[in-house]
């Protein structure tokens, strides 16, 4: 009987069957009460040995056998079905699915109230079969565009290839989201011991001492390498010079010598936008003290996304700390100094500890 765990069902009504024929009279309730099954089911392995009608390898039960599937009992369940899915259905006003979610176990329990019986597995292998799949949002609609912004994107790429052909500096700038400072949650996963995740906080309300992290990153498109300061204070357009600034004397000047110009690329909005007053101001002090002619190129509005620094940069750093808290603020410079890529990227990072206050006005006189 060791092996009786391992046959398939055909070949235990047979194995049964045997075992009742060579007992003889009483062998079907004997065999029967001692492995616990119906006579019947012995009787009928005796009858498919001794005739060997039995099914072959690999197969229980005769071609057609067992239960049928819901969809053979109820011809309507897959219209009634297709219905409830349907995409017209949500805009509905009369769907009883309108203002829910279309769960398997509300689809089934809906079935059910419409005369169809049906359970949710039976719901879920038929979305199966007919290609469906559990999705999300897909962000691709981008609303009205201005009919220029073709243009606009065109002109950013010659002035790029045009200053790097030059031998002149081109960087994109922007602020990274703001990272909470302690032992919180940060989306991802990475190889722990298994069964040991580590441990944080049940809820994300920001430490009163450590505050948030304020990234801001200047990222060198023909050098492929990227300067964050990670602010303490407020993200704002003096903190987004000053980053500049400091790429500029630690690793501008150097790399580019004889620089008369450079071409800063950035979104239109938050501390370097295009209609920031303290942003250009603090620009125009700065080439002023550099000597350098600074061009600002603007990416059209809803297109931040495509602003290089956002995909070279800051989505491999978000990959290097995925999975971990950021517990300290030098845990949060390390990992992004620390980030590079197989093609050749390199980070630096440091701390700014200014302060840099807002509601700063610039009047119109200045």
């Amino acid at each position: 009987m060791v092996l009786y765990s391992f046959l398939s069902e055909s070949q235990r009504r047979l194995f049964l069957g045997a075992e009742a024929d060579e007992l003889g009279p009483g062998g079907v309730r004997l065999v029967a009460d001692a492995v616990g099954v119906s006579p019947d089911t012995v009787r009928r392995g005796r009858a498919e040995a001794r005739s060997g009608t039995g099914m072959g390898v690999g197969r229980s039960r005769k071609p057609g056998g067992g239960r049928k599937r819901a969809e053979a009992h109820d011809d309507g369940l897959g219209a009634a079905l297709d219905v409830l899915i349907s995409p017209t259905t949500r805009g509905d006003p009369q769907s009883p699915l309108r203002w829910t979610t279309k769960s398997v176990r509300g689809l089934a329990d809906e079935l059910t109230a419409r005369g169809h019986p049906v359970s949710d597995f039976v719901v879920r292998r038929v979305l199966h079969e007919w290609g469906y799949s559990l999705q999300g949002n897909a962000k691709t609609v981008e609303g009205a565009q201005h009919p220029d912004r073709d243009a606009q994107f065109g002109y950013i790429n010659t002035q790029a290839e045009q200053h790097m052909a030059a031998g002149e500096p081109v960087i994109s700038v922007d602020a990274k989201k703001k990272e909470l400072v302690g032992d919180f949650k940060n989306t991802g996963r990475e190889w722990q011991p298994k069964g040991s995740p580590e441990r944080v906080r049940a809820h994300d309300f920001e430490d009163p001492v450590l505050g948030k992290a304020n990234p801001y990153g200047v990222y060198d498109i023909a050098a492929d390498t990227g300067w964050v300061s990670v602010g303490t204070d407020h993200d704002t357009a003096q903190f987004a010079v000053a980053t500049i600034r400091s790429w500029w004397d630690h690793v501008g000047r150097t790399a580019y010598p004889h620089a008369t110009r450079l071409l800063i690329t950035a979104d239109g909005g938050g501390s370097n936008g295009s209609r920031n007053r303290l942003w250009k101001t603090g620009l125009a002090q700065f080439a002023a003290d550099t000597g350098l002619a600074i061009t600002c190129c603007h990416l059209p509005p809803g297109t931040s996304k495509w602003n290089t620094i956002e995909h070279r940069l800051f989505s491999h750093i978000s990959l290097n700390w995925r999975g971990r808290p950021l517990t300290s603020h030098d845990v949060i410079i390390n990992t992004i100094a620390h980030t590079h890529t197989r093609t050749g990227l390199t980070v630096h990072a440091e701390l700014d500890t200014h302060d840099y206050p807002v509601g700063i006005k610039i009047p119109d006189t200045t």
